[in-house]
């Protein structure tokens, strides 16, 4: 098996035409993943994106079983997701204990009625490793609806909801409504893994959620540099998949994880550059 059959450009130019529409739902995921991306790493949040992305999976899943919009059914199991791991707040322990409840329990769910769906299989792989050159004007839409709505209120409750995660305590004893900016947050973030699991699917979406966040920690502390570098590598990771996946005509999904984790892996090689040259004017001195 020779490398052309995973990366190959023949007729490249011609395709690329025919995907406009899923090249710009890539990068306002992309830009959408790397606003929230942050604040899921401030919160710990890596664990509750995959529960989430499952209670996704779970609603997407009896919406195509039902013949009902598969995106509304993906944003109702998001939301339940949400409102449930958003009361719990910031207590961690008991939030991974439901959301190791809740995630075998969606993915049973899911993968019963996709089962018990009588349509095509490609809806059903769809779901779980996603479609994203198969996204229509509809989908395009929602996605930038949903992009607008969260990054507004983002905004808007970015510094109370950044000074309750890095310091609960003493947020909490200034006032600030903890369980409100929680359930908030939560609801923001079911309505991107929604998205997310539309275009990138329920198996891959920590790809976009979360490498890239984690891959720019890796070189910045800065709260400003981090949103940046995180918005730029998530939107690379999708349009670089999505261009990477035309010409073998193979599943976008693995060509994004893939760019993604590349990207991780160099930033985790110059942290570590930066560590030891830090260390070593350190010793010197």
């Amino acid at each position: 098996m020779s490398i052309s059959t995973f990366i190959n450009f023949n007729d490249f130019a011609n395709l690329v035409p025919l995907v406009t529409g899923s090249l710009l739902a890539g990068l306002i995921l992309g830009i959408l993943a790397g606003l929230i991306g942050p604040m899921i790493h401030a919160r710990d949040l890596a664990f509750a994106v995959h529960g989430t992305s499952e209670l996704s999976f779970a609603g997407a899943s009896v919406a195509l079983y039902l013949g009902v919009s598969v995106t509304n059914g993906a944003v109702v199991g998001s939301l339940v997701a949400a409102v449930i791991l958003g009361l719990l707040g910031v207590r961690a322990k008991e939030r991974n204990a439901s959301i190791g409840v809740m995630l075998p329990f969606g993915l049973g769910i899911g993968m019963l009625f996709l089962s018990l769906y009588p349509g095509r299989s490609s809806n059903k792989f769809g779901l779980l490793a996603g479609q994203i050159v198969a996204v229509d004007s509809a989908q395009l839409t929602t996605l930038t609806t949903v992009a607008v709505i969260v990054s507004v209120i983002l905004a808007i409750i970015w510094r109370p909801l950044f000074f309750a995660s890095a310091d609960p305590e003493v947020a909490r004893a200034r006032g600030v409504p903890m369980r409100a900016l929680s359930i908030i947050f939560m609801v923001l973030l079911g309505l991107t893994t929604a998205m997310a699991v539309q275009l990138v699917g329920a198996l891959l979406v920590l790809s976009l959620l979360i490498t890239p966040t984690a891959a720019a920690a890796r070189v910045t502390a800065r709260p400003l540099a981090l949103s940046l570098l995180s918005i730029l590598f998530a939107s690379v990771s999708a349009v670089g998949g999505i261009l990477l996946s035309l010409g073998p005509g193979l599943p976008i999904s693995p060509y994004v994880t893939t760019v993604s984790f590349l990207i991780y892996l160099v930033c985790l090689g110059v942290g570590a550059l930066r560590a030891r040259a830090g260390w070593g004017r350190r010793h010197i001195a």
